[in-house]
């Protein structure tokens, strides 16, 4: 399995992991356009030329937004949330980026337990934030270490 920063190319499979693992998926379009975007950052797990998975976040003000993360089912369970997670921790500690955010459904207790893992902790609530069914967000947020 090789985790690697992806490309216009992996769009299409992108977009089509995401309608497996999303209520609202992202569209091929909107994941070229975050391989345009110089404020994202997004990684696949490709396993023999399969996309089994992907991490992204967005650098805002000098902090990383996790956008996205995305396992397929087949995949699940076998620690591949942990490595896309990780290596996009890396990534914006490199950049030199002081936290991470991101938003998980309040009734992903996986995904909560995930980031709870990786030292995200609960700092608010998005009211009515998911669209499909108007199901609260919980924010957690994650500082970074930086070489300052």
């Amino acid at each position: 399995m090789e985790i690697r920063r992806i490309t216009r190319a992996d769009a299409h499979a992108l977009a089509e992991l995401d309608k497996r693992c999303f209520a609202v998926p992202w569209s091929e379009r909107s994941f070229e356009d975050e391989t345009e975007n110089t404020l994202a950052v997004y990684f696949a797990a490709e396993d023999n030329g399969v996309i089994a998975g992907y991490c992204g976040f967005w650098q805002v003000a000098g902090e990383g937004d996790i956008t996205n993360i995305a396992v397929a089912p087949e995949y699940r369970r076998r620690g591949l949330g942990s490595r896309l997670l990780e290596r996009a921790l890396r990534e914006a500690e490199r950049l030199k980026l002081c936290s991470m955010t991101l938003e998980v459904r309040k009734s992903n207790e996986a995904a909560k337990a995930l980031y709870g893992k990786f030292g995200f902790e609960p700092v608010g609530v998005r009211v009515r934030y998911y669209s499909d069914n108007n199901e609260d967000a919980l924010i957690m947020m994650r500082r970074l270490k930086t070489n300052e």
